[in-house]
Parts: structure tokens; C-alpha cells; sequence
């Protein structure tokens, strides 16, 4: 029965109007979130980016696209960068601070023929750096 009121070719274009619709709601945020964490665009080009893309929506948005698609990219670029080098720079600092397992024994080494710390105190370190 309903096979018959509601086509195949019909389930496919929903299917595609479907996808379509998702596809815009992205490049929607994708631009909105752009126009905002741009910071070479003034308040006054902002919002004028804002006013043409919710006045006439697929013009605004593919004009934005030709327009700022460059530095777009070059700014997501960038951000993906730094928050690589961000999270380089904690996995280093969580991991030792790059110091080698002999640069910390000849540390402790130094720090116990000073007199800084005792004979047992410079055992349970070693071993903790050991382990």
C-alpha cells in the first residue's frame, strides 16, 4: 500500500532535498562561525556580512565563499596549528619536560653529593625515576 502512494524515485529526492538541507545548515555555521572569529573584519563588515547573508542566503553565503574563501581556509589552517603545538607543548610538560631518565639520575646524582638531599632520599628517587 504504501509502495504504491510514494514512489522509489520519490524516497530518493527526499533523500537528496534531505541532504541538501543538512549540507546548508553546515555551510551556514561554518560561515557564521567564520564572520565572528575573524579578526581582520571591522563591527560595521561584520554585520553587513551577517545583514547579506540572512537577507538573501544562497547569494550571501557563496559570495562569502568567493570572496573570503582564501583567508578562510588560511585562518582554519592556523588555528589547527596552533592548537597541534598546543597540545605538543602539554604533552611535553606531562610528560618530564623532555628530559632524559640519565639526565634525571645525574641531577639527583649532583643534587646528593652537594648535600641537598640524604642517601635514602636519593635511593627512593632513583627508583621512583626508574620504575
Amino acid at each position: 500500500m504504501l509502495a504504491s502512494s510514494y514512489p522509489l524515485l520519490n524516497v530518493f529526492l527526499t533523500m537528496l532535498w534531505f541532504f541538501c538541507f543538512v549540507i546548508w545548515i553546515w555551510l551556514l555555521i561554518l560561515v557564521f562561525s567564520d564572520i565572528f572569529r575573524s579578526h581582520d573584519l571591522s563591527g560595521a563588515a561584520k554585520a553587513a556580512w551577517v545583514i547579506i547573508v540572512l537577507l538573501v542566503p544562497l547569494l550571501g553565503v557563496l559570495l562569502y565563499l568567493i570572496i573570503r574563501g582564501k583567508s578562510m581556509t588560511e585562518r582554519r589552517v592556523k588555528e589547527a596549528a596552533d592548537a597541534q603545538a598546543q597540545f605538543d607543548s602539554y604533552v611535553k610538560q606531562t610528560a618530564g619536560g623532555g628530559q632524559s631518565t640519565a639526565g634525571q639520575l645525574a641531577d639527583l646524582a649532583k643534587l646528593r653529593d652537594s648535600g641537598a638531599i640524604t642517601s635514602d632520599d636519593y635511593e627512593k628517587a632513583k627508583a621512583k625515576i626508574l620504575a
